[in-house]
């Protein structure tokens, strides 16, 4: 069977074509499973939106071409489609919206101007005749007949599956959820739900979200009727897409209560809607029950930690209300503390999955994060103080286990309050001690909490010197392959503390590359469970400090399949470790640049000086960055840069940034980097994340943009996104590469279009483009004056230079006497399009410097035919602006050069030039300055 998306689409294409629409439509289906890649789903939705079109199933065909359209809202494929699909389905309206977004883009399409009439006169026809109450009555029937059909037990499979999607459809519209609301349909949906069959409960569970999106009173009602202890027992099946779908729709319900999302004004009957806190409570503390009840999922869990993780701490800061998270560390902390302290080796550990207690974690540390003061966090030091005393009994080691796990959890989440627990007494210690222990549930604990514990370098100390033996002597003598990989990893975590590879050396007696190859192999090992290889990921994070590791690294193509396939999951640490590694492999860290004389005295003094390795020269590194892009590397960190913020940190966007930065390096490489998703991975990490992290990401966007055509790279409207980020680096406190790129990025879009240009001059970058047209390097103050040169077409940059009070006009003038031709190139163009669109600025440049006629009469000279074409059309500007001034150019030399250069035997190569010096001459007479010219 297929595995390749690709591959399936061409597949489906093939059917489509021989017109075997089911097997076209089965080729898209899987295709759809498998697909990573958001612009080839959008092609895979819309192709099997066609197969439904001549299935004549339109409810389908309209629903995959609005999944098409929610990822790409300009594909006018999927518009014209749905507009086909909806006017089969008697939506004239909706249909003849799609259809005028398909004319707008296409406006020349004679195809999209015809169903634009003839759904538009459809319309009227329907308005005139009363057709609002049929179409209301059709709609009811429909919906009569859609719940008959789903709740006979006798009726098709075909016709079931296409009423559940109709009914679907019908939920998300505002007309169509009143018409199932007020038609007994919550009942009904209800009864669809009790059938047990998983398809009928989709059906209803997301008709119902979308009748509660955006309706208050609706979603209140709803949320009555069907009760929130139904709610969270759905939520807690052992389903993944029916869990995902009812908390789908209890999110719907809380943004109501919560005023957040597309909140409608629905007249007097928001009036019914009068305290929504109750409500509010009420979901919280079921949420909070179903974290630690037997009866929930693993999924069914996560589900109720991302809901809670997602509406309890505030959105902003600013907001001074943080009641939601004081009541759920009041009523829910201990709750939440049970789940990160679960043991899943040990048989009473609640049903988890592999993310379930790292999102406790993270949601530890949002609550951490909101409060607001220190007696509010004194508070939730001490819920967990005590909750971890009473759960310490010298005389029940599995209990002290669960809060070592607590412990350890607490770490993964608010770190410092995790370094307060740890000194709590007799935790080390008891860490240390459990080490020793010959049961591997001990060990495997103790061990993972060692490792959190030694991040901050305190604690590491006192792990180094009652610790470390002990990890080794579990690494060499354990056969469980799970303790093996976490000692490891505390070695390689206390070894590189100094965050070199010497240290990391000491540790591993020399043998880096050896633990290395251990590391991949756990990697690579699909039969060992994810938890314990995301510890090979942060193994190798640390052991590709050594350059031999990194090199035999990017080499094992199936270990940088798996760590990729890794960091497409939900987990902080993997997401951190696998960025590290990257970084590592590189050498897009920052290296401190050794001052000669003080190694020669740390070498006198006998002190270990670290020395260059030959793999971290610049050709090993070129080498290894060209082999991990075609391992595919762009792809993983797209994937990456979309994780929720929670999961990716500003530490973690920052060595992404890091990475893509050397991935850029080399301009051949930049089109495979645009291709596979980097230009718009880029536009994030610029706008949010470290000072150093969005200096690199936009450093990184600066090198895309300057070759790239900003149309392909950056498609739409993110091509807008990408100003800001280019001019931050044009601060003084950058570098001159990053400037000098910038400028170049720049350049290239301002030469795009005015709206463009707009948006640079919006962002106040004309002040900083300017004093770069000052600089004394010669390429900043090319790339400046070649950016101005564009940007000189927009109108409110021609405004500016016909202002009085500045300096504009001179400084072009004054570049175009430069003896840099490249700078005179960008001058004279900038002030040819100045002074045909400004006839104000012709008068005003024989004004700015006395200079100005001799720099006009070098350019029409120059042996640069585009420098001299260039000043021929500023000659034609000031002749044509005004009679006057061409009086005063044909009283100097001028004259003389253009009847030279007029009087030129015609020649393809320079006829554009002779072309201009006879348009000069001609107005010359037209002004009746000079008397016909007659050539030899």
């Amino acid at each position: 069977q297929m595995e390749d998306p690709i591959q399936l689409k061409e597949e489906g294409n093939k059917y489509f074509q021989a017109s075997d629409y089911e097997k076209a439509v089965q080729s898209y289906t899987q295709a759809i499973k498998l697909n990573k890649d958001k612009a080839l789903q959008a092609v895979l939705y819309r192709n099997r939106a066609a197969c439904f079109l001549k299935k004549e199933e339109y409810a389908k065909a309209a629903s995959d071409a609005s999944r098409a359209i929610d990822i790409n809202a300009s594909d006018i494929k999927a518009l014209y489609r749905r507009s086909q699909a909806l006017e089969k389905l008697g939506k004239l309206d909706q249909a003849f919206k799609d259809a005028q977004k398909c004319a707008t883009i296409e406006p020349r399409n004679k195809n999209f101007q015809e169903t634009l009439r003839r759904l538009g006169a459809d319309i009227q026809e329907k308005v005139n005749a009363g057709g609002e109450l049929r179409i209301q009555f059709s709609t009811d029937l429909r919906v009569q007949k859609m719940f008959e059909i789903l709740l006979d037990e006798n009726s098709e499979k075909e016709k079931r599956e296409k009423a559940a999607n109709n009914l679907i459809v019908l939920g998300r519209e505002e007309a169509g959820a009143e018409r199932i609301f007020q038609n007994n349909g919550v009942n009904l949906l209800l009864q669809l739900i009790e059938t047990k069959n998983a398809e009928l409960i989709l059906a209803a569970v997301r008709t119902l979200s979308g009748m509660c999106t955006g309706h208050k009173a609706r979603a209140t009602a709803i949320l009555h009727y069907l009760g929130i202890d139904n709610i969270c027992m759905w939520m807690s099946v052992d389903n993944e897409e029916i869990s995902l779908a009812v908390c789908n729709l209890l999110q719907s319900i809380t943004d109501c209560l919560l005023g957040q999302g597309k909140e409608e004004h629905h007249g007097k009957e928001e009036a019914i809607v009068l305290d929504t806190k109750k409500d509010l409570r009420m979901i919280t503390m079921r949420l909070l029950d179903m974290l630690v009840s037997k009866k929930v999922s693993g999924q069914g869990r996560d589900r109720a930690l991302n809901l809670l993780n997602k509406n309890i701490p505030r959105k902003d800061l600013k907001d001074h209300d943080n009641s939601r998270t004081i009541f759920v560390i009041d009523n829910g902390l201990k709750k939440i503390l049970k789940v990160v302290g679960q043991i899943p080796e040990m048989p009473d550990c609640l049903p988890l999955t592999e993310n379930t207690q790292l999102t406790a974690s993270v949601l530890l540390n949002k609550l951490y994060d909101d409060l607001r003061c220190d007696p509010e966090r004194d508070n939730y030091r001490v819920i967990c103080e005590e909750y971890i005393k009473s759960k310490i009994d010298p005389q029940n080691m599995d209990k002290t286990l669960h809060a070592i796990q607590i412990v350890s959890g607490v770490l993964q989440g608010p770190f410092d309050l995790g370094n307060k627990l740890l000194g709590m007494k007799g935790v080390m210690e008891m860490m240390v001690a459990l080490c020793g222990s010959e049961r591997e549930i001990d060990q495997l604990v103790a061990v993972e909490a060692l490792i959190h514990a030694s991040t901050k370098l305190s604690r590491a100390t006192f792990i180094i010197s009652n610790g470390v033996t002990l990890l080794k002597e579990i690494y060499k003598k354990t056969k469980n392959e799970k303790i093996k990989i976490r000692a490891l990893v505390g070695l390689c975590k206390l070894g590189s503390a100094g965050g070199t590879d010497y240290g990391l050396r000491q540790f591993a007696e020399g043998s880096t590359e050896k633990l290395a190859k251990q590391c991949r192999k756990w990697l690579c090992n699909t039969s060992i469970d994810a938890r314990t290889r995301k510890w090979a990921v942060e193994g190798l994070a640390y052991l590709t400090l050594d350059a031999d590791v990194k090199d035999d690294f990017v080499e094992d193509e199936p270990a940088l399949q798996a760590m990729f396939e890794l960091a497409k999951t939900s987990d902080k640490t993997i997401l951190y470790s696998v960025a590290s590694a990257l970084v590592n492999c590189t050498n897009s860290y920052d290296t401190k640049e050794l001052v000669p004389e003080l190694v020669q005295l740390a070498k006198f003094s006998k002190q270990h000086v670290p020395e260059e390795h030959p793999k971290d020269k610049k050709d090993f590194v070129v080498k290894r960055v060209k082999r991990l892009l075609k391992a595919g590397v762009v792809s993983a960190l797209a994937c990456m840069v979309k994780a929720d913020s929670a999961i990716l940190t500003d530490q973690s966007k920052e060595l992404i940034a890091r990475v893509f930065l050397a991935l850029c390096e080399d301009p051949k490489d930049r089109g495979t980097i645009v291709a596979q998703g980097g230009g718009k991975a880029l536009i994030p990490l610029a706008v949010e994340g470290t000072e150093v992290g969005k200096i690199k990401a936009s450093h990184a966007l600066a090198k895309i943009a300057a070759i790239s055509n900003p149309d392909m790279a950056f498609p739409g409207e993110r091509v807008y996104e990408v100003v800001r980020p280019l001019v931050s680096l044009l601060n003084t406190e950058r570098d001159g590469l990053q400037n000098y790129e910038a400028l170049l990025g720049l350049t290239n879009f301002a030469g795009r279009s005015d709206k463009l240009r707009m948006k640079i001059v919006k962002e106040r970058a004309l002040p900083d483009i300017e004093n770069y047209m000052f600089e004394n390097h010669d390429q900043l103050r090319q790339a400046a004056t070649e950016c101005m040169c564009n940007l000189v077409v927009n109108k409110e940059v021609q405004e500016r230079f016909v202002a009085d009070g500045n300096d504009r006009l001179k400084l072009v003038v004054l570049l175009c006497g430069e003896d840099d031709e490249k700078v005179q190139v960008a001058a004279a163009g900038a002030l040819a399009m100045l002074t045909a669109a400004q006839k104000k600025l012709c008068t005003k440049m024989t004004e700015v410097t006395t200079q100005w006629l001799e720099i006009l009469q070098r350019l029409c000279l120059h042996e640069n035919m585009e420098v001299q074409h260039r000043g021929l059309v500023i000659a034609f500007n000031l002749i044509s602006a005004d009679k006057e001034l061409a009086k005063k150019l044909v009283e100097t030399e001028l004259l003389e050069i253009l009847t030279y250069i007029g009087k030129q035997e015609d020649d393809p190569k320079r006829q554009h030039i002779i072309n201009v010096a006879r348009d000069c001459l001609t107005r010359c007479m037209d002004h009746g300055l000079i008397k016909p010219l007659s050539r030899a």
